[in-house]
């Protein structure tokens, strides 16, 4: 009841403020005081490491956070402009009539991610060159500029609202939605600036100089404007505005819509207006995707992102969105490889309060060494100085079937088998698996493809299956925070692949773990690994044929849950 409620209310409006902390402050007794679990928690001066350490192990998810990290792939659609200009990167000043898709289907798309084990999909609905993919009401540069919007009749074309077809598909495959809206804006450009530009790359060219992927790209469209009103880095004020803003002849006159109130420049104006459309139009939407990339910076122009802002009409539209790098969301894996972490902590540390989006500096989060670093949440990390306060920050590992994000006809997509091994690697290792998977200019996703994603997605189910994991609850006993649990089988089982869960509800909280397997000479080690997390996955060198296996827990930080163990055989490819 996110969207519904909001629009069934009356109209009100509303001036937010920043958002109420939803973490566990301490009392003035701050380093002796009961800890409460919570998604955040601050840290004080006076918490030695021990504390710090009890404080992480109460760092817990929201629901929401939970039903996320248990999807296990998300399909994410690369769709757009580029997919007909053959680039990776736009301008934002190409020909909108280029836009023309001859055969769009998206219930095939469905088809396919469906297939693929995929529970939520997300569409890019605004990429870098700034061409929209739905009718919005605040730039011209959209679906509505193309010839395609309409049908020789003159009639509206019923595909020409991609997102709108995106969500409608996804719902009739019982698939969630999700968005991505990039907050660089090449369309955007102010068109003096962009002129200016074009000709210091003639220069720069001329000069014989090395051009930069933007700058090939803009030289490419060099003689149109950008698409649309000049407000990306334009200098404007920053001025009261309301949201929705009234755009002409908007078809909204007259409802009772709540109303937002921010002090914003032109810029943010436009992208809080396309959120308020997206979440009220098109809603549910479960998972946002930003980021923060300001590529037009050493040519001189930039944008300041206010994400403060983007965070707080996110979540009071929709609360149970979930924000890449946004307070009690999600955050990037840290490459673009589909690969967790060996150790891939959710919990995480930070330098900054998450909930008032860490400033508008540091929306790629606030984590000591950066969203990139090889270790975020161990101990050593905890340590850190800088660090102040700790959130439930999971993991998603992003990556394309093809080499690019946009369908190109020259590449080939990944196959089944290098599939299942990023799966492994990713939803296997406490992380969300994000599967790019573009279609192509026709508007259908090419057969190669999909033939790999249904041999990825049938692998994935005939490996994996329910009936071969035991759910359990265990813990060791009077509280210790190590352990055996042995599991006596019924009879022999043959296995090459171990997967292990941890009850997250009540935190992640191992740190070291070992799998033995009975054999006559006695307990032999199998695997070994750190963290567990929501799901770990552990593939064996060879299998194992045994009549019972012990999980040891070595080192966790509180009392240990493990909730699920399971033992898989590799399904044969088919």
């Amino acid at each position: 009841m996110r969207i519904r409620a909001a629009l069934s209310a009356s109209m009100m409006t509303v001036a937010l403020m920043p958002m109420l902390p939803a973490f566990a402050a301490e009392s003035s007794d701050a380093c002796r005081s009961p800890i409460r679990p919570a998604p955040i928690i601050a840290l004080e001066p006076c918490d030695d490491m021990d504390r710090i350490v009890a404080k992480a192990a109460n760092v817990v998810p929201t629901p929401a956070q939970v039903a996320w990290q248990r999807q296990g792939v998300v399909a994410f659609t690369h769709f757009g402009m580029n997919t007909f200009t053959d680039r990776e990167w736009g301008s934002g000043a190409e020909n909108p009539a280029w836009f023309a898709p001859a055969a769009l289907d998206v219930d095939q798309w469905m088809r396919a991610y469906k297939a693929a084990g995929a529970k939520l999909v997300m569409l890019t609905v605004k990429h870098h060159d700034g061409f929209v993919l739905y009718p919005t009401r605040y730039s011209p540069h959209s679906v509505t500029a193309s010839p395609w919007w309409r049908l020789p009749d003159g009639t509206v074309n019923p595909a020409g609202d991609v997102f709108g077809e995106y969500v409608r598909a996804a719902r009739a495959a019982g698939l969630k939605v999700g968005i991505y809206l990039s907050p660089s804006d090449g369309a955007e450009h102010p068109h003096a600036w962009h002129a200016d530009y074009v000709e210091s790359i003639r220069e720069k060219q001329a000069a014989g100089l090395p051009l930069s992927m933007e700058e090939r790209v803009t030289l490419e469209d060099g003689d149109r404007a950008p698409g649309g009103l000049g407000r990306y880095g334009n200098g404007s004020p920053v001025a009261p505005t309301t949201i929705p803003t009234p755009a002409p002849g908007d078809d909204r006159t007259g409802r009772d819509l709540p109303t937002f109130q921010f002090t914003v420049d032109d810029y943010n104006a436009y992208y809080l207006n396309q959120i308020y459309e997206l979440l009220t139009q098109y809603g549910p939407i479960d998972e946002f995707w930003l980021d923060g990339a300001n590529p037009w910076a050493d040519a001189g122009l930039s944008a300041d992102y206010d994400f403060a802002a983007w965070f707080r009409l996110i979540h009071a539209l929709s609360p149970r969105t979930l924000i890449d790098e946004g307070p009690r969301g999600f955050r990037w894996a840290g490459n673009e490889a589909g690969i967790a972490r060996e150790n891939e902590w959710s919990p995480t540390p930070y330098t900054g309060d998450p909930e008032t989006g860490y400033g508008q500096r540091l929306i790629i989060g606030g984590w000591p060494d950066g969203v990139t670093a090889p270790d975020l949440g161990s101990r050593a990390r905890l340590a850190d100085p800088s660090v102040r306060y700790l959130s439930w920050m999971p993991a998603e590992a992003d990556v394309s079937i093809r080499p690019g994000w946009f369908h190109h006809a020259n590449q080939r997509p990944k196959t089944a088998a290098q599939l299942v091994s990023l799966y492994q690697r990713s939803a296997g290792r406490n992380s969300i698996l994000l599967l790019n998977v573009p279609p192509n200019r026709q508007g259908v996703l090419a057969d190669a493809d999909v033939t790999e994603l249904t041999g990825f997605g049938t692998a994935i189910a005939r490996t994996y299956r329910p009936e071969q994991v035991r759910q359990l609850r265990w813990r060791p006993p009077h509280g210790a925070t190590t352990g055996d649990l042995v599991l006596r089988l019924d009879g022999r089982q043959r296995f090459d692949q171990i997967a292990l869960g941890e009850g997250i509800e009540q935190g992640q909280r191992i740190e070291a773990f070992s799998v033995d397997a009975w054999t006559p000479a006695g307990w032999r080690q199998l695997t070994e690994g750190g963290t567990i997390g929501n799901r770990r996955i552990l593939v064996l060198p060879e299998p194992v044929d045994t009549d019972r296996i012990r999980v040891r827990v070595l080192q966790s930080r509180a009392a240990p849950l493990i909730t699920s163990i399971g033992l898989h055989t590799t399904a044969p490819e088919s």
